[in-house]
């Protein structure tokens, strides 16, 4: 059977892994050699997030054998799941524990060589005994630095070599000299030193680098905080205090003033503002009352809540923000391919190097132990970890802060786009406006009745869940106007809808489709309508019109300022709206917006974009509706506002919790901010190595200086990459 059949017969399913045992980038970079060796699979592995994002096909492999792959390889693997956080921050947790006892230990028996080292600055060369060096050097090298030779045999066994294999080769070396001098009774200078404190210097800088990552990942701890462990809920009839996760969907819970609601719900009884800013980013508490949505982990200001739960366990809203958020955390964004592509050949190169350096300065210079401990100080400056974290350790912190604003992106790649767009796409309804129209005029035909009008409306758009055909279904139902049932219902795309009621055809659309249909309409009414920025649909019945239905949605407060904003980051604004163009200029001309396009259709929009790409414009759409789905599957990054659709939430690479085109605006700013620190990270990693390895094969830095900036070099990428946590969203810069 070929590939295409199999993939078509079983479609790729996915799954998280989540790794242990990697030190380095190339570690990384084997792991995902060896996942994407396997028939099926399709492998990204991130160094910073210690995971691996796997398409596979089911037909051709499994999990278990991904993760039996990955054990061969010299690592540790397991499915990421809800249930498996706990327990990885736990085995996180020993781990930092273990590493920070192996450097105290280290340290201390590596500290009497500090005073070996003062000693030797003022002319004394036999400050410690050699037997007493040798004594504090050995269970730095085989016991602090077991793990760098446990990692290296694994390296080497899967035929690859990482930083392991450069730590533990450059500090054998100079131990191993210094061991046969001292047996040999040599007149020979020893390096114990030198082996011990970069084992040392290399362990301090591991145990920075881990405190870094999981500051650059707290944004999902963070998030899972929120969710309270317990709740009250009602059973059979009393009140009782049980664990979140055994609630089940119905089941009626209570939240009192200052508790974090459990789970999703919808609130029976009692009213309270909600505090939603860790979910949306909105800073204002938001009103609830019988008949509101509530979210797990917003917190209730002051009243009790009643509520129905409506979403459990990995149902809720928050678990899947967190889905987002890991998913965006362990994803690449295609700048790091290069990096990538370094970190894959850099170990073998470097120790090409060091032997060269070391038989330069031998051959060349005659000075074995000098050529010595300079391919030692080659060997151990030269570590790729900066380079695999440079990117890695930004899109974690800049995704995370995006949660946090109510910013939640699909993967690396929509916030790397983001900041390279230079023209954004509107649609009008929800996204520019409000998305809460309502009626204003009910216009009536001679002949005709508002009761006869109205019912027909409602009758047609009682299924949709388009902003405009609620606001006709809700005004019908303030009227008590019962909607007939509709048979042979026909949607046209952009246009309008038709059907059957009582054995009668009944039409309802835009003014343009009731001239193709032959209907005549009050030209002048029509038009006052619309140069007042409303929305103007007809109704008819058989051949005769019923009469017109205005509808208006204001547009939102921070729209202007919104559009300013996107102008002041370079981003041409474009409004494409499948309203008519005397409504569509009105808003435009509210907004601030110079281009727009009227009378568009979804395709219209799909083929706009597409039109734009082609002349190597960066793209982006904002939209929430049905009808923006293909424009926003087709641009080069969406934005989905969270209130939309969930089938424009879907497609989107970007989703905005809060209702506002500020959002966006934070979005690109969030995604700019993010991509400067990437490109500042991978300048240091390069220039670190362009730099530090020609100093060492110089014999300009000796192997303590080599370690002690090796282990520096990650710890200020990862640093680095933190600095983006001072970031923030405009309306929070704007607070008084």
């Amino acid at each position: 059977m070929d590939t295409a059949a199999l993939t078509s017969t079983h479609p790729p399913l996915h799954v998280d892994l989540a790794l242990t045992g990697m030190t380095c980038a190339a570690c990384a970079a084997r792991i995902e050699k060896v996942l994407n060796r396997l028939p099926g699979v399709a492998a990204s592995v991130n160094f910073a997030s210690e995971t691996a994002r796997v398409d596979y096909t089911p037909a051709s492999t499994s999990p278990d054998a991904l993760i039996k792959a990955i054990e061969k390889a010299g690592y540790g693997a397991h499915v990421k799941t809800a249930a498996s956080r706990e327990s990885e921050k736990q085995l996180h947790d020993a781990v930092y524990q273990t590493e920070f006892r192996r450097f105290v230990i280290a340290a201390l028996l590596t500290l009497p060589f500090m005073t070996q080292m003062a000693a030797m600055v003022m002319g004394r060369h036999d400050f410690l005994p050699l037997w007493l060096q040798c004594a504090l050097a050995t269970p730095v090298q085989f016991w602090a630095g077991a793990r760098f030779y446990k990692g290296a045999w694994h390296a080497l066994r899967g035929g690859t070599a990482n930083m392991d294999v450069l730590v533990a080769l450059g500090t054998s070396m100079a131990y191993g000299y210094s061991a046969i001098v001292m047996g040999l009774q040599l007149p020979l200078h020893v390096y114990f030193e030198a082996s011990a404190m970069v084992i040392t210097l290399v362990l301090l800088g591991k145990v920075l680098e881990m405190r870094a990552r999981a500051k650059a990942s707290s944004a999902i701890e963070e998030l899972l905080r929120l969710q309270p462990k317990t709740a009250t809920v009602e059973r059979h009839g009393e009140r009782v205090e049980i664990p979140v996760a055994e609630i089940r969907l119905q089941d009626v819970f209570i939240v009192h003033p200052g508790d974090s609601v459990p789970v999703d719900g919808e609130v029976l009884d009692g009213e309270s503002s909600v505090d939603e800013s860790l979910l949306t980013g909105e800073s204002l508490p938001v009103a609830k009352r019988a008949g509101a949505r509530v979210y797990a982990g917003a917190i209730n200001q002051q009243g009790l809540l009643r509520c129905a739960a409506t979403g459990v366990g990995e149902q809720t809203a928050l678990a899947a923000i967190v889905r987002l958020v890991e998913a965006a955390q362990g994803s690449k964004a295609p700048i790091q391919r290069l990096a990538d592509t370094i970190s894959g050949i850099f170990v073998p190169v470097v120790m090409a190097l060091a032997l060269a350096t070391f038989l330069g300065w031998w051959l060349i210079g005659g000075n074995f132990s000098t050529g010595l401990i300079n391919a030692v100080a080659v060997l151990v400056i030269a570590c790729p970890c900066a380079l695999g974290l440079a990117t890695p350790a930004a899109i974690m912190v800049g995704s995370g802060m995006g949660a946090r604003a109510g910013i939640l992106m699909r993967d690396a790649q929509a916030l790397e786009s983001a900041g390279k767009l230079t023209t954004l796409v509107l649609d009008k309804t929800g996204t520019l406006t409000e998305g809460k129209p309502a009626v204003t005029d009910v216009v009536v035909m001679p002949g005709a009745t508002e009761s006869e009008l109205l019912a027909a409306a409602a009758a047609l758009e009682q299924g949709s869940r388009h902003p405009l055909a609620l606001a006709v279904v809700a005004y019908a139902r303030e009227r008590h106007i019962t909607a007939g049932n509709i048979c042979g219902f026909e949607a046209i795309a952009g246009k309008g809808a038709r059907g059957v009621l009582d054995g009668v055809t009944v039409v309802l659309g835009s003014p343009t489709y009731a001239t193709t249909l032959g209907f005549a309409l009050p030209e002048s009414t029509v038009v006052s309508h619309q140069q007042a920025g409303k929305t103007v649909v007809f109704v008819a019945r058989a051949d005769r019109v019923l009469g017109l239905i205005a509808i208006a949605d204001r547009l939102r407060e921070s729209t202007p300022a919104a559009i300013r904003a996107l102008r002041g980051l370079g981003i041409t604004p474009l409004m494409l709206t499948g309203d008519n163009a005397l409504t569509a200029a009105a808003i435009a001309r509210e907004a601030g917006i110079a281009q727009w396009e009227a009378n568009q259709l979804p395709e219209n929009k799909l083929n706009k974009i597409r039109y734009l790409q082609s002349t190597r414009q960066t793209t982006g759409m904002a939209g929430d509706g049905v009808n923006d789905a293909p424009a926003l599957a087709a641009a080069d990054v969406s934005f989905a506002i969270g209130g939309g659709a969930d089938v424009a939430v879907q497609a989107a690479g970007i989703t905005l919790m809060r209702n506002d085109l500020m959002g966006v605006v934070d979005a690109i700013r969030l995604s700019r901010a993010t991509l400067a620190k990437i490109r500042q990270n991978l300048f240091f990693a390069f220039f670190y190595n362009a730099l530090g390895i020609p100093l060492a094969a110089a014999g300009l830095l000796n192997p303590m200086i080599a370690g002690a900036a090796m282990a520096l070099s990650s710890v200020s990428v990862v640093s680095n990459a933190l600095l983006l946590r001072r970031w923030q969203p405009l309306h929070n810069l704007h607070k008084p």
